[in-house]
């Protein structure tokens, strides 16, 4: 949720700013009013439904901006990519902070946390439909993700923000429609994840069940708390990989795996307890080692700096310095 009031902010600033006559002194461009603005009119209420499944249309007009977003981001690869100089160690496989990619990735696709709310606003909550709706959904995920990730460094390499829309210039209109497709997603995104939190409170300390004064009430400390934090930080990058590593990790890798190993009635040297002891065993190495390095070497942040290559003149005399490949 912090991360998302983030990418509401840092997006939906630069899209305020092509509008004429917003200057830049105008309450339009500080992403603190934008974040205030959002959380009250949109976030927030649609947070305080009750049922998931009254999410499901807006669930669905986030997938369609999605794909447009894409779009966007590939005819970008070819029209501006030529024009971005690539950093020297460009096409090297791995580098030190592979680590915290992990993370990110395991954060972009870890769904644990919202299966039984999904699961139970289905029409025919059984095995076989969740089994279906996760394969195809996932599997869309993963293609989505990687030609995401494929045409974002293809386009910029080395100078890949942690918001790809960091690196388009504000002049851009194209770019631009891409931003407000993108803080659209985001703001419809967000109740899915205050529905979770707001579900493990109930089932923790009310035995999961609220009264409407506790929804309200529960739901509003949960939103104040995600926008408070995302008002004072800005950069995106770091709170990716913290998530990742602290809470997606061990949803993926560590507690599913360990689940299985205590239930599991085989032996200890079973193919089955042995590939989970080997993914409980990566996952502690990737929450451990990320988190050291996440911490001694973060992410830099260039929140709302123009790119060099954006402007024509900078961008060709660093061309002229760059050593030949």
């Amino acid at each position: 949720m912090i991360s998302y009031n983030i990418i509401t902010g840092d997006t939906l600033t630069k899209v305020f700013q092509t509008i004429p006559g917003v200057g830049p002194d105008n309450l339009l461009t500080y992403r603190q009013v934008i974040i205030l603005c959002i959380t009250i009119i949109f976030t927030l209420p649609m947070s305080l439904y009750r049922d998931i499944a009254k999410l499901a249309k807006v669930s669905f007009i986030s997938l369609i901006l999605t794909t447009v977003i894409l779009v966007i981001v590939m005819i970008r690869t070819t029209t501006l990519g030529p024009l971005v100089p690539k950093t020297e160690t460009a096409w090297i496989f791995a580098k030190s902070n592979a680590i915290q990619a992990i993370g990110v990735m395991s954060f972009a696709f870890v769904c644990h946390h919202n299966s039984f709310l999904i699961y139970g606003s289905l029409e025919e909550p059984t095995l076989s439909n969740w089994s279906r709706i996760t394969h195809v959904s996932v599997s869309l995920a993963l293609f989505i993700s990687v030609l995401f990730a494929v045409c974002g460094y293809v386009t910029f390499t080395g100078y890949t923000e942690g918001d790809i829309f960091e690196n388009y210039c504000r002049d851009d209109d194209l770019a631009t429609f891409g931003r407000f497709c993108y803080g659209v997603t985001i703001i419809l995104t967000f109740p899915i994840e205050c529905f979770v939190t707001r579900e493990v409170i109930a089932n923790v300390f009310f035995s999961g069940t609220l009264t409407t004064i506790l929804h309200v009430a529960v739901t509003v400390i949960v939103v104040a708390v995600a926008t408070s934090i995302s008002l004072v930080y800005d950069c995106l990058g770091i709170v990716l990989e913290l998530n990742g590593i602290l809470s997606a990790t061990p949803l993926v890798f560590i507690i599913p795996t360990a689940c299985y190993l205590k239930l599991s009635e085989e032996r200890w040297n079973h193919s089955d307890n042995l590939i989970s002891g080997l993914i409980l065993t990566v996952g502690v190495l990737v929450m451990t080692v990320g988190f050291v390095m996440t911490i001694l070497h973060p992410q830099e942040c260039s929140h709302g700096k123009e790119m060099f290559y954006c402007f024509p003149h900078n961008a060709s005399l660093y061309n002229s310095t760059l050593p030949p490949f």
